[in-house]
C-alpha cells in the first residue's frame, strides 16, 4: 500500500510536466523557443506516464498481480535508464560547463571554478537519487518473494503479464510504447530520419516511421506469443537500424539533420555546448543507444519456443 501510494505521487509529478514545459516555453527567449508540435512526444510520453502510475499505483493498494509485474518491468526500465542517463551527465555536464564564457559580463558575473565543481557534483548527486537510489528501492521491493506471493494469494485469477516471461515482457511493453511515438513524429515537424548515408524528410520520412511503427507492434505481439520470428525481425531491424545511422552520421554532421528539423540556430548552439554535436558523436552514441538493446535480445532469447 505504501508503495501503491509512492507510485500514485510519482505519476502526479509526472503529469505536472506537462503544463511546466508549456509554461517553460512560454518563459524561454524567443530565439530558443520550440513550437507546441515539437513538444507533443514528450508530453505525450509523460501525460501516458502519469496515467500509467496512478493506475499501477491503485493495483499495488489492491494487490493486484499485474500490478506487480508491471511495475517490477518499470522499476528495473528506471533504474537502467537512470545508469545510461548518470553516465551521459557525466561525460557531458564538464563539456557544458567548459563551453561556458570564462569571464561573465556585469549582469552575469562568472561562476568560479570550484563553484562549478561544486554545481556539477550536487547535479549528479540529484541525479543518482532520482535514477538510481529510488528506482533501485522499487526494485528491491517489488521483486520480493514476500510480494510476489501477497499477490499471488490476494489476486488468484490468473492474469495476462503471467502468460509471458518478465524479461520478454518488459521488451514488448517498450516496443509497444514505441509505436506511438513512432507514429506522432511526423505530426511534430521534425521528422528525419538517417537512411544509409542521407536523411529522409517529409513523405518519405514519414513513410519510414510508420514501417519501423509496423514492424516494432508486429515484433512486440510475435515476441508476447513467444514466438521465435518476431524475436528474429526485431533483431534485424535493430541491426539494419544501426547500420544505417552509422552511415548515415559518418557522412553528415549531426547540425545538418537539426537544421533540417528547423531549429533555429540559437538551439543548435545550445546544443553544441553538450559537445553531442562534435566530431564523429552522433556516430558513437548511435552504438551505444543500440547495443543494450541488441545484448538484451540475446539474453531473452532462451525464453521463446522453439519452431517446431
Amino acid at each position: 500500500m505504501v508503495f501503491g501510494i509512492f507510485t500514485i505521487l510519482l505519476g502526479c509529478l509526472c503529469g505536472l510536466f506537462v503544463p511546466l514545459m508549456l509554461l517553460g516555453q512560454l518563459a524561454a527567449p524567443k530565439a530558443t523557443q520550440t513550437s507546441i508540435s515539437a513538444l507533443l512526444p514528450a508530453m505525450m510520453m509523460y501525460g501516458g506516464l502519469a496515467v500509467a502510475l496512478v493506475w499501477l499505483g491503485i493495483g499495488s493498494i489492491k494487490a493486484r498481480r499485474w500490478a506487480r509485474a508491471l511495475l517490477l518491468i518499470f522499476s528495473w526500465s528506471w533504474l537502467v535508464m537512470g545508469l545510461v542517463v548518470l553516465a551521459l551527465m557525466a561525460f557531458v555536464m564538464p563539456k557544458i560547463m567548459a563551453n561556458m564564457p570564462a569571464s561573465g559580463s556585469p549582469n552575469q558575473p562568472a561562476l568560479p571554478p570550484e563553484a562549478m565543481a561544486a554545481a556539477m557534483t550536487v547535479m549528479l548527486v540529484v541525479f543518482g537519487v532520482i535514477f538510481i537510489i529510488l528506482p533501485a528501492a522499487w526494485v528491491f521491493f517489488y521483486k520480493s518473494e514476500h510480494v510476489k506471493n501477497t499477490c499471488e494469494i490476494r489476486d488468484p485469477v490468473t492474469r495476462w503479464t503471467d502468460a509471458c516471461p518478465l524479461p520478454v515482457l518488459g521488451f514488448c511493453l517498450w516496443l509497444f510504447l514505441g509505436v506511438p511515438m513512432l507514429l506522432i513524429m511526423p505530426l511534430t515537424g521534425h521528422c528525419v530520419m538517417p537512411f544509409f548515408g542521407m536523411f529522409l524528410t517529409g513523405l518519405p520520412g514519414a513513410l519510414l516511421c510508420l514501417a519501423i511503427a509496423v514492424i516494432w507492434g508486429y515484433s512486440g505481439w510475435s515476441l508476447f506469443k513467444l514466438e521465435s520470428r518476431g524475436w528474429w525481425l526485431i533483431l534485424i531491424a535493430l541491426c539494419v537500424s544501426m547500420v544505417s545511422g552509422l552511415l548515415t552520421f559518418a557522412r553528415h554532421d549531426a547540425v545538418e539533420m537539426y537544421q533540417l528539423m528547423n531549429y533555429s540556430q540559437a538551439q543548435i548552439e545550445e546544443m553544441q555546448k553538450t559537445g553531442l554535436l562534435q566530431g564523429q558523436s552522433m556516430k558513437w552514441l548511435t552504438v551505444y543507444s543500440m547495443l543494450p538493446f541488441l545484448i538484451y535480445l540475446l539474453c531473452i532469447k532462451k525464453f521463446l519456443r522453439r519452431p517446431v
